[in-house]
């Protein structure tokens, strides 16, 4: 695991990031000794999502769809 001081993480905060993002968490250690944790955030998307696609299609088209599908 990647360790920054607070100084280093200030001025380096774009490599903080992608290092954080390839590891999982970096730390960052305060003079003090305090150390916190910056790790990317969990996205709670689903991997079923599909964006729509905008078919433009009335109640009146998807009943004749569905017409022509049951007939088959």
């Amino acid at each position: 695991m990647t360790v920054f001081t607070y100084s280093q993480a200030r001025q380096n905060l774009a490599t903080l990031l992608s290092i954080a993002t390839k590891e999982g968490e970096v730390l960052v250690k305060r003079r003090d000794g305090q150390t916190y944790a910056i790790r990317p955030e969990k996205k709670n998307e689903s991997p079923l999502d599909v964006k729509g696609v905008k078919l433009n299609l009335g109640p009146k088209d998807i009943m004749k769809i569905m017409r022509e599908i049951r007939r088959r």
